[in-house]
């Protein structure tokens, strides 16, 4: 039986900054290394068959830090695109309230949670279709995986979370 791994990335700049980022980009801060390494450690006895990353540096940074193996990158498992409040300073609202607001961000050139949902889950989707390993490791963003987890792993008591 095929399992998958979902892994957000380490903790960014932009991330300590309060910044929003979703298709754009910030290294990976020490902590984040860090967390990326302990990822790594807590998975070192699974033999990942294939492994993909969104084509943001942070999570290939995170992949290169968890696994040697080689890895894919696809738009497709990018972060939900926030249009103008992207670099902008996190604003006000209480966290993740875009979840309820679903189309919070089209106003301002972004995408709605369903757009974003949707790729992603077409995305990993084919990925598991295609990949004839058993592991498959997929190191992507907050807002995707905790998307996908809600629709499809709403029981989190069969998921290992890896901090």
């Amino acid at each position: 039986m095929k399992k998958l791994y979902l892994v957000r990335h380490g903790q960014t700049l932009f991330n300590e900054l309060h910044m929003t980022q979703g298709w754009c980009d910030s290294p990976l801060t020490e902590l984040g290394r860090k967390q990326a390494k302990e990822a790594g450690r807590s998975l070192r006895n699974v033999d990942f068959s294939a492994v993909y990353t969104s084509t943001s540096e942070r999570t290939s940074d995170t992949a290169e830090l968890i696994t040697d193996k080689p890895y894919t990158r696809l738009k497709a498992l990018k972060e939900i695109y926030f249009g103008l409040y992207e670099g902008q300073r996190e604003f006000t609202q209480p966290k993740n309230w875009f979840v309820d607001n679903t189309d919070a961000f089209v106003p301002y050139g972004g995408e709605s949670v369903q757009e974003m949902a949707e790729r992603f889950e077409n995305c990993v989707k084919a990925i598991m279709k295609k990949e004839e390993g058993e592991n498959i490791l997929i190191v992507s963003h907050g807002c995707t995986i905790g998307t996908f987890l809600d629709r499809f792993a709403p029981d989190t008591s069969q998921v290992l979370i890896c901090v």
